[in-house]
């Protein structure tokens, strides 16, 4: 009898395909994004050094942002983008995580950039 596959195993299988052409340097490093049904997290990583540059979520501790909606994707690209500009990171290699680009996903790209990282 054929298993049926999970989504969640579905979604690994898409982002290590993913995960195997792109990669993070100092120079352009990678904006990786997480979400599940409550929040979204975003992370700018150098994949050389295996060091997380920046990063951003809706459940920091600055409480502006709640949630895993889209409003909360927006503050959540907007901020992430400004903490890499701080660090000096100007361009990004996307990674969506093996989500598909629409929705929360689309609405964190958009809104990084708009403040200024280049992807």
């Amino acid at each position: 009898m054929i298993r049926k596959l999970e989504k969640k195993e579905i979604r690994n299988r898409i982002h290590q395909r993913i995960r195997r052409k792109l990669s993070g340097t100092k120079e352009r490093p990678r904006l990786a994004v997480f979400r599940s049904v409550a929040h979204i997290y975003a992370q700018i990583i150098d994949d050389v050094e295996g060091r997380t540059l920046a990063s951003a979520s809706s459940v920091d501790k600055d409480g502006k942002t709640k949630g895993g909606n889209v409003a909360a994707a927006k503050a959540i690209g907007k901020l992430v983008a400004e903490r890499a500009k701080e660090k000096g990171v100007k361009a990004v290699v996307f990674d969506r995580g093996g989500y598909q680009y629409h929705g929360r996903i689309k609405a964190l790209a958009d809104a990084a950039r708009e403040a200024g990282l280049e992807f």
